[in-house]
């Protein structure tokens, strides 16, 4: 017989999260009140237009002054704050002026870094810009904001190229902000020190297999796996690898897991610095233990497309996670089970989370005037917990009434029932019983 009942959401904590897809729209999805529930579309930025398609974001996630910074088709970068949506700085992608489609196409944006401790003093300067593009060139340069001073100077930008052939397809920041890594198709993984711009480490191709053939070089996703430590590096590959490389040790990968059969196109750290969450072209999404190098368990739901992005909240145990399938799905990292599914309609490219959601919403709930009735939490509980007791009550009142009147009818009716007469069991019994039953009462009569 087929399943008629269905598994329901159950709903997932205040949230606040931002996607960007290949229309180049950014959707504000939020959840919002105390106890959770289903996440919803609050706010639409920008046109659609396929020519503005969003390649790369980046987001610095913090109390005062966030910035969303997104690389489009076009050539262009712009800096929205997160917060209001309003644009804070527009500039293009290369410094020698070219932003054509033609010129955008040939080498496109795949990597894009805003910086969240540099230039944060200055007043008149958004902060520093760090861009890859898919031949390898890399960019440093300081982003003014839109309302600053011609006369401003400004530094020049420091370039310089982290290969000299292949395609560069992944690159990552460690969190310190000291250190970059890149990596691609026929580009093995390298490590630049950003304060001098000097490479510091690469990694060495596996070994050949029975059959003396050797594995292409193809990253396809990178991270750094601990917050304070950049020697430990996580990489995924279009071989369905997930290699784990330690710079300390050797140039080859420590750990290499293999994950079901399509290529891994997102990589994410988790905060305890041993887990990380992989996504394959598939829509195969788990979780892996780096430490043993054992699979911890896949997320199950119904992923149909390519998971193209994955971003983890640093306080609460979720994920997010989206991609080709127009889906961005909440995850609980305990259960990994699904909390929520929203359906974005466009091709989703990457997913951020706000993790500051909850104080700002707090903070917004202080301005209520005095005038406006008491909180209504407090208020709600108190009533919550008086009409529960009220109901408790009542119900034991009618529990024992009902269970008085039952039993005051059952003495009743035992006080009022007579002997049985002879005649209602005589007639029970089978007919030769009955006959020298009633051949002994004619007996007993006539004595």
């Amino acid at each position: 017989m087929p399943r008629l009942s269905t598994l329901e959401s159950p709903g997932c904590p205040p949230l606040r999260a931002l996607t960007t897809d290949s229309l180049g729209l950014i959707k504000v999805v939020e959840v919002r009140g105390k106890g959770g529930g289903t996440p919803q579309v609050v706010e639409t930025w920008g046109p659609p237009d396929a020519s503005r398609s969003v390649l790369c974001t980046s987001f610095t996630d913090r109390k005062k002054d966030p910035v969303l910074a997104v690389a489009r088709k076009n050539g262009l970068i712009e800096f929205f704050n997160p917060l209001e949506g309003d644009v804070l700085a527009t500039v293009k992608a290369s410094e020698s002026g070219k932003t054509d489609q033609s010129s955008s196409a040939n080498d496109p944006l795949i990597g894009l870094h805003f910086f969240k401790s540099k230039n944060e003093d200055l007043s008149s300067m958004l902060g520093t810009l760090l861009t890859c593009t898919e031949k390898g060139k890399v960019c440093v340069r300081t982003i003014a904001k839109s309302d600053a001073p011609s006369n401003k100077i400004v530094d020049s930008p420091s370039e310089w190229s982290v290969t000299n052939g292949g395609q560069v397809l992944c690159s990552s920041l460690d969190p310190s902000e000291n250190y970059a890594l890149f990596g691609g198709r026929h580009v093995e993984l390298n490590l630049w020190d950003l304060n001098t711009s000097v490479k510091t480490w690469t990694a060495k191709s596996p070994r050949p297999n029975n059959l003396g053939m050797c594995i292409p070089t193809w990253f396809t996703a990178s991270t750094f796996l601990c917050k304070d430590d950049h020697r430990k590096i996580v990489a995924g590959t279009s071989q369905h690898q997930v290699r784990l490389y330690d710079i300390t040790s050797q140039r080859r990968a420590v750990i290499s897991i293999d994950f079901r059969e399509a290529p891994i196109k997102a990589v994410r750290e988790d905060t305890d610095g041993h887990t990380v969450y992989v996504g394959t072209a598939i829509g195969d999404l788990a979780s892996f233990d780096i430490r043993t190098g054992k699979m911890v368990g896949c997320y199950k739901g119904k992923c149909s497309g390519s998971i193209r992005s994955i971003a983890k909240h640093p306080q609460l145990p979720l994920i997010a996670s989206c991609g080709l399938d127009s889906y961005l799905r909440i995850w609980d990292t305990n259960k990994r089970q699904l909390l929520s599914a929203v359906f974005l309609k466009q091709h989703l490219t990457s997913v951020v989370i706000d993790s500051h959601f909850t104080a700002q919403e707090l903070e917004g709930t202080k301005l209520v005037p005095s005038s406006q009735p008491e909180p209504e939490v407090i208020d709600q509980s108190d009533e919550d917990e008086e009409r529960i007791r009220k109901f408790k009550k009542k119900r034991k009142e009618v529990a024992d009434k009902k269970k008085k009147k039952t039993k005051m009818q059952d003495e009743e009716q035992i006080s009022g029932v007579d002997e049985p007469e002879e005649k209602d069991w005589i007639d029970d019994l089978p007919v030769s019983k009955r006959r020298k039953h009633s051949k002994k009462r004619r007996e007993k009569q006539l004595e």
